[in-house]
């Protein structure tokens, strides 16, 4: 299975590539990115792409990363067994 989850996230990062390479053919366009009152530099269309795509993987990879660290402290100091009995409903107390 981690074979498979390899070999799809190789083809959507490759999809990715292939999308820029022909948008940078056919967006030579400058434009400037604004935020509230800030403007960026004039940018060919396909860098803000490029940049934009690689930034959105950084902060995904971040992401699980710590997701699966908060898992796993979250996971060690109590078991499912615990969980289960601190939320059951019976009237034993």
């Amino acid at each position: 299975m981690r074979t498979f989850a390899n070999l799809l996230a190789s083809l959507v990062v490759a999809g990715w590539v292939v999308a820029i390479a022909i948008l940078s053919l056919k967006n030579v366009t400058p434009v400037s990115l604004k935020f509230l009152t800030y403007q960026s530099i004039q940018l060919p269309f396909f860098l803000v792409l490029a940049f934009g795509a690689a930034l959105g993987m950084i902060v995904m990879t971040l992401i699980q990363l710590l997701w699966g660290l908060g898992s796993s402290i979250s996971g060690s100091s109590r078991s499912d067994d615990d969980l289960d009995d601190a939320f059951s409903f019976d009237d034993d107390g």
